[in-house]
């Protein structure tokens, strides 16, 4: 059970985010709570990676002092991984605040229910 767990609670915080992304009405707020729920999903990933680059007893993949082979390191992929999916989240929110400043200047409302242009 315990080689379960992380990914148990992976998907767990996954959907608390997901969650709140769905339930979210005005732009504004919706940037706010996705900045916040995809700082929750994006700790979903940070849990799954860790769980799929651990090996116990492992060490930093640093190989200074001894030699390469000689103990179990644990895989540097993941932390550049980790590292990537930071930045793409402080993106992801700054690309979506800016659409809401261009629709606030266009339409002068950011309530989604009187944004009538943006219907199909």
């Amino acid at each position: 059970m315990t080689h379960v767990l992380p990914y148990l609670v992976a998907v767990w915080i996954f959907l608390a985010g997901c969650y709140g992304l769905a339930t979210s009405r005005n732009l504004i707020h919706a940037v706010g709570c996705l900045a916040v729920c995809l700082a929750v999903c994006q700790s979903a990933t940070y849990v799954l990676l860790l769980a799929v680059g651990y090996r116990d007893g492992a060490t930093a993949p640093v190989f200074s002092d001894v030699q390469p082979g000689s103990r179990p390191v644990v895989d540097p992929v993941v932390q550049a991984l980790a590292l990537t999916d930071v930045v793409v989240g402080a993106t992801v929110t700054a690309l979506l605040l800016a659409l809401v400043v261009q629709i606030a200047k266009r339409h002068g409302t950011v309530d989604p229910d009187e944004l009538s242009e943006l219907r199909g």
